[in-house]
Formats: structure tokens, C-alpha cells, sequence
């Protein structure tokens, strides 16, 4: 009898052991069944948090982005038509991306300067005579005489390192500087002005300013390029041509010496900057290498060369909207300056994917229908789009990382946001850019036998 009730009783246990098994498994099956079902609600209610939250930025970061691309695909479109130039005058490619990006980065910071100073009512919206309105002018006058120069030292050096066939180490400095002060006559206006407005609208900008400034330095660059060749081309004595050399040179040398000497604003500007400068030239001119020594794949396909200052242009304006952000952040105090990602950080993370995801497939558009429109030789929407969009997520995907890090061990030493993150950060991008650009460029061209 016993025996029968153990019996009976293990049986019970099995039962209940099975019975619970099966009721649990129901249970876990119901709950990943239900986690699942799930998932589209909680990722929109993510979105929908997200764009709740970021709204505003990226309205501001969308339209300057659009309005920039605009300027940038005017720049594509004279550097698409620069092919004759690109032929008669070899190298020159070489020094553009330099220009380019050392514009933007010289009136980038003045206007996050000029900014900077309106908020905290250094500077008065009518802009009347002072002396930190002087010294600020005055420095962005002597960084671009200095770095002008240092650039076309670079891209003759560039040239000759790797076998480039170039134009003279004088007609790359008088190019050089006479497009730097011809761009400068435009640039300082209009960054004074997209400065005051940016303050008198409200904008922020970190979203604003800094990208449509350096729209406007991509697209007054190239024609200032082509009028600094023509004006070359009227010193047709070779003598004429050294003594303007050696004088401008002069004029360089002594005008930076005068601004050290003269303390204030003027020398930390100039003594903060021109280090930070001369790296972004040097990162400038390897771009600027990498193109020119894919220049027959280039004058082949000139909606490519239409592409480059797009896609140069976007990426850098991506990289400086963060690098503002992350900056302004750390003054915050919103950020710590470590070296792990804090819940702000990857919020601005996800605000630039987000805009690459949206602005690189608009650029790769405007690039071919530009092509088709003037009749140049496209690659094809899809194709170039394609390439665009690649291209983009990949290299956005790795300056998110070193933008982060530069803007935290910049502020960690106690180094100013405003002439060290966007400068080093969009050169690094343009030197990027240009590798990103052709490597993908060549390999979907392979691919597809074009």
C-alpha cells in the first residue's frame, strides 16, 4: 500500500512538474511573442521621443544643410567645368581642397567668435568700430595671407613627393594668396552679417552659422581661384612674378609679426589658430592629393569632380554641427570631457546619422541632374547616388568617434572650442572625404564596367 502511494505520489509530481514546464513555456512563448509585437511600438515611440526632443535641431540643421548644398553644388557645378583649367594648369587640384576648407575653417571660427561675443555683449548687433571687432578682422586678414602661402608650399611639395607633373612654386603662391584675399573681401562681410542675423532671429549657431559660412567659402572659392589665374596670367615677366613673390611674402611675414606683438584677442586668435591651421592645410593639401592622383578617372566622369565639393562640403558641415554641439555641451557643463559617450552625446550622434541618412542621397541627386542639365557626362542617378550614400554613412560613421574625441581632449586641456574642434575636425573630414569619395567611386565603377 505503500509502495502504491509513493507511487501515486510520484506520478503527481511528474505531472505537476510537466504541467508547470508547459504552463511556463506558454508563458515565456507569450511574452516573446508579445516583446516582439512589441518592437514596432517601441521603436516609434523612440522616434517619436526622439523627434519630440530634436525637433528643432534638425528643422535648423536640415535647412542649412539644404541651403549649403545649394552653394556647395554651385562650386561642384564651376569645379565640373574646370576641366580645361584642371588640363593647362597641372596640380592645381592639388592646393582646391586646402582653399576650400581653410576658408571655411578661418571664417567658420570668426563668425563663432563674432557670435560668441554678441551673446555675451562684447560686440554691439551694429557692428560699430571696436577694438575686438578690429583685432578679429584684422587676424582673419593675416591667417589667410599666412596659410595662402604655407598652402602653396605644401602643394608644390605634395607635387614634387609624388611625381605630379605642376605648375611653378611662384604660380602656386601668387594663385594661391591672390584667391585667399579676393574670397576674404566677400567672406568677411557676409560672416559678419550671417553672424548679427543669426543673433537677431535666435538661431542657434551651432545649427546655423557655421555651415552656411562655409557654404559661402566653397562657393566663392573656385571663381576666386579662376580670377587669381587670370590676374597671374597678366605678369607675363618671370621677373615681375619673383619680385611680386618675394613682396607678398614680406607683407605675410611682417603682418603676422605685427599681430603677435600686439597682444589682446589679436595674438591668442593668431597664436591658438595658426598651429590648428597649419595641420587642417596639411590635411587640406593630402585631399587635395588624393584627387589629383585619381585625375583621370575624374576628368572622365566630371559629374564625379561636381560631387566632390558636395559631398567635401556636406560632410564637413555634418562634422561641424556636431563638433558646435559637443562643444557648446562641454561649456554646459551638459557633458563630462571623458572618453565614453554620455546619454547627450549619442543623442547627438543620432541627430547627425539622421541628417547623413536624409542629405547624402539629395547630393549624389543634385550632382547628376546637375550633369544633365549642362550636358556634362553623368554616371547615372543610381550609380551616383549609390556612391553618395556609401561614401557618406561610412565616413560619418568614423568621424562621429574622432570629432568626440577631439572635441574632449581639447576642452580636457583647456584649449578653446571655437578655434580648435571644427577647424581640425572638418580638415580631417576633407582629407577623408576625398579617400572615402574615390575609393568607393572606383570600386562601384568597376563594378559596374563604367
Amino acid at each position: 500500500m505503500k509502495k502504491i502511494k509513493l507511487l501515486l505520489k510520484m506520478i503527481r509530481q511528474i505531472f505537476s512538474i510537466i504541467i508547470s514546464f508547459i504552463v511556463n513555456s506558454f508563458i515565456f512563448i507569450y511574452r516573446k511573442i508579445n516583446y516582439i509585437f512589441s518592437i514596432p511600438y517601441l521603436i516609434g515611440h523612440r522616434f517619436k521621443y526622439f523627434f519630440k526632443e530634436t525637433n528643432n535641431v534638425l528643422r535648423e540643421a536640415f535647412i542649412a544643410l539644404l541651403i549649403c548644398a545649394i552653394g556647395d553644388l554651385f562650386a561642384g557645378i564651376i569645379l565640373g567645368n574646370m576641366t580645361s583649367f584642371l588640363a593647362a594648369f597641372p596640380g592645381l587640384l592639388v592646393i582646391i581642397p586646402g582653399a576650400i576648407g581653410m576658408r571655411g575653417n578661418i571664417f567658420g571660427a570668426l563668425g563663432s567668435r563674432l557670435a560668441t561675443n554678441l551673446h555675451i555683449g562684447l560686440l554691439s548687433p551694429e557692428f560699430k568700430r571696436s577694438k575686438i571687432l578690429s583685432e578679429n578682422i584684422l587676424s582673419s586678414l593675416i591667417l589667410t595671407m599666412i596659410l595662402s602661402i604655407f598652402l602653396a608650399f605644401l602643394a608644390k611639395g605634395i607635387c614634387i613627393i609624388f611625381g605630379f607633373e605642376s605648375i611653378s612654386l611662384v604660380d602656386f603662391t601668387l594663385i594661391s594668396l591672390f584667391a585667399g584675399v579676393i574670397s576674404s573681401v566677400i567672406m568677411l562681410p557676409l560672416t559678419m552679417l550671417i553672424s548679427l542675423k543669426s543673433f537677431e532671429n535666435g538661431w542657434d549657431p551651432d545649427n546655423i552659422s557655421t555651415p552656411v559660412i562655409a557654404a559661402f567659402g566653397d562657393l566663392f572659392t573656385l571663381p576666386a581661384i579662376i580670377l587669381a589665374i587670370i590676374l597671374v596670367s597678366f605678369l607675363s615677366s618671370v621677373i615681375l612674378k619673383y619680385i611680386v613673390f618675394v613682396f607678398i611674402i614680406l607683407i605675410a611675414i611682417l603682418s603676422f609679426i605685427y599681430g603677435i606683438k600686439a597682444g589682446g584677442e589679436m595674438k591668442k586668435i593668431l597664436k591658438q589658430s595658426t598651429p590648428v591651421l597649419l595641420v587642417c592645410s596639411f590635411l587640406g593639401v593630402t585631399a587635395g592629393g588624393f584627387l589629383n592622383n585619381s585625375i583621370n578617372t575624374l576628368l572622365k566622369n566630371p559629374s564625379l569632380l561636381t560631387l566632390v565639393p558636395l559631398f567635401s562640403g556636406e560632410s564637413g558641415n555634418l562634422v561641424s554641427i556636431l563638433g558646435a554641439r559637443l562643444s557648446s555641451a562641454l561649456h554646459a557643463g551638459l557633458i563630462s570631457p571623458v572618453l565614453k559617450p554620455e546619454k547627450t552625446t549619442i543623442r547627438n550622434f543620432s541627430i547627425i546619422i539622421f541628417l547623413a541618412i536624409l542629405i547624402y542621397p539629395i547630393i549624389g541627386f543634385l550632382a547628376e541632374i546637375s550633369s544633365k542639365l549642362l550636358n556634362i557626362p553623368g554616371l547615372g542617378f543610381i550609380p551616383i547616388i549609390g556612391i553618395s550614400t556609401i561614401a557618406g554613412i561610412l565616413l560619418i560613421s568614423v568621424m562621429l568617434l574622432i570629432v568626440f574625441l577631439i572635441s574632449s581632449l581639447s576642452y580636457k586641456n583647456g584649449l578653446d572650442p571655437d578655434n580648435i574642434v571644427i577647424p581640425i575636425s572638418t580638415s580631417v573630414t576633407d582629407s577623408l572625404s576625398s579617400l572615402t569619395l574615390i575609393s568607393i567611386s572606383i570600386m562601384i565603377l568597376s563594378l559596374l564596367n563604367l
